[in-house]
């Protein structure tokens, strides 16, 4: 029997994958460093279709037809190095490695070139949808080569997410593009998470809402143009209650968000980049902060808050569903953008209306906006920034003024809002004639000789500050 693909690394991601293979009717090899894992998949899920029990990647590599596809499941990291110079002299020219873990896109960018070099193909596939998406139909962005596309494409294609008839799957960019797209996805999820959360805090600290009033209230939400993923299961853990305690849920979890680094690679990546991602930053340091517990439990001794005391409407709901809808919206624009600045850096042809596509379906941050975001990108003219699609920029000026009054009510109550606050800067230093950013070249001039540009006039300039203040044209030493 020739399998189709091999799997090694069989955790619950890979297991769920190669099951997802097998039941879509693919011969799955699979290869494990322990057996037993392999053993216990076998007795618990070999009815899902064709399996190849391997005991050695000597075994899984003899196993499979030609051009071998190897899937790699395992930590990312120096283990993924491991298996890959464990595999490489076993397979031949043509056959294809598959990282679809969460690696760092430069790690695969590396790894691809290396590879390269000894005729074989490697492909960083980013994989979102968590351990159920895995098992039932994920959001798949694969790297690469085209060529090799041409040879996994129809398994990733036929294993993805399924929406309106068309698979959430299709080839993203050479080398790493499918990871940093993965990454990007995930930077998006953060700051979605976070401006989620701030509505729940903006609710419950001032407006005194409880978490099961508040479940309905996002269940309704997720009937308007908020409808997503992450807003149902927002629902679902607000209206969960503690079997041990009686109490809501949220209340017996300690407040500290954990993260496993993708966000944080986002934003190192966007620093690099030079692309504002303001929102995303902030929810990744809002995590931070959420972790210093002893730090924050010291401030709440020491550190007044002189919050005012302010009526809260009735509309104060609406509200903050509205400035919770701006708020996604600048991530989603802002990962986008920093998906433009990393096509020109890397030479990638991103298209962003495929990858907004992709997230359609199966991903954590699938959403009905995606929709509209997937008509901007298609469009003829395509928006330099998605805020200057003609209906977002709509949308945005429907509910600027609910998003002011939700963040101003914040800052008087004392409830922290970052990413609401910092999207809303976002979109204010987009639009605005004027920046101070002014004041800090002339800083730059005189303490560093960095040299400024003139609104009337082309070229760089220094002021002599500590002569006579006169103004002498810079000199290009480059």
């Amino acid at each position: 029997m020739s399998a189709h693909i091999g799997v090694t690394g069989l955790a619950v991601m890979g297991a769920n994958l190669a099951r997802n293979l097998a039941r879509n009717g693919f011969t799955v090899a699979l290869h494990n460093r322990s057996v037993e894992k392999t053993d216990a998949l076998l007795a618990r899920h070999g009815q899902d279709g064709e399996f190849v029990r391997t005991e050695t990647l000597q075994e899984l590599v003899d196993a499979l037809e030609k051009p071998r596809r190897v899937l790699i499941m395992v930590k990312a990291g120096q283990p993924v190095d491991s298996v890959i110079e464990q595999l490489e002299p076993l397979l031949e020219p043509g056959d294809i490695i598959i990282d679809a873990g969460n690696s760092h896109y430069e790690d695969t960018r590396r790894r691809e070139a290396a590879l390269a070099e000894k005729n074989l193909h490697f492909v960083g596939i980013g994989v979102s949808g968590g351990e159920e998406g895995a098992l039932n139909g994920p959001s798949i962005m694969p790297g690469g080569s085209k060529e090799s596309y041409r040879a996994l494409g129809p398994l990733l294609e036929k294993i993805a997410a399924q929406v309106d008839g068309k698979p959430c799957c299709a080839w993203i960019g050479t080398d790493g593009a499918g990871h940093f797209v993965k990454m990007v996805h995930n930077g998006i999820e953060y700051a979605d998470m976070q401006v989620i959360g701030e509505a729940f805090d903006l609710l419950r600290s001032g407006a005194g809402l409880e978490p099961a009033e508040q479940a309905r209230i996002f269940k309704e939400w997720n009937t308007t143009d908020l409808a997503s993923f992450l807003i149902e299961i927002s629902a679902e853990v607000l209206g969960h209650v503690d079997a041990k305690t009686g109490r809501p849920f949220v209340d017996v979890v300690v407040d500290a968000a954990g993260q496993k680094g993708t966000g944080r690679w986002t934003v190192i990546s966007a620093l690099e980049l030079g692309s504002p991602t303001s929102g995303i930053a902030e929810s990744v340091f809002a995590r931070a902060l959420s972790s210093q517990t002893k730090q924050r439990k010291l401030a709440q001794e020491l550190l007044i808050g002189a919050e005012a005391d302010i009526e809260i409407p009735e509309s104060f709901v609406e509200d903050v569903r509205q400035a919770l809808y701006a708020s996604k919206l600048i991530s989603y624009a802002q990962g986008l953008d920093m998906l433009t600045s990393a096509a020109t850096e890397y030479g990638w042809d991103l298209k962003l209306d495929e990858i907004a596509s992709l997230w359609r379906g199966g991903c954590i941050i699938r959403a009905e906006l995606l929709k509209e975001i997937t008509r901007a990108y298609a469009a003829t003219e395509k928006p330099a920034n998605l805020l200057f699609a003609p209906s977002f920029t709509k949308a945005i000026a429907d509910v600027l003024p609910a998003w002011r009054r939700v963040v101003s009510t914040a800052v008087q109550l004392g409830i922290p809002v970052p990413v609401f606050s910092s999207s809303l800067a976002y979109y204010d230093g987009l639009r605005r004639k004027r920046l101070p950013a002014a004041v800090i070249q002339g800083q730059r001039d005189l303490f560093g000789a960095h040299t400024y540009g003139r609104v009337d006039a082309e070229g760089s300039f220094h002021t002599l500050w500590g002569e006579d203040k006169s103004e002498v044209e810079a000199v290009d030493t480059h």
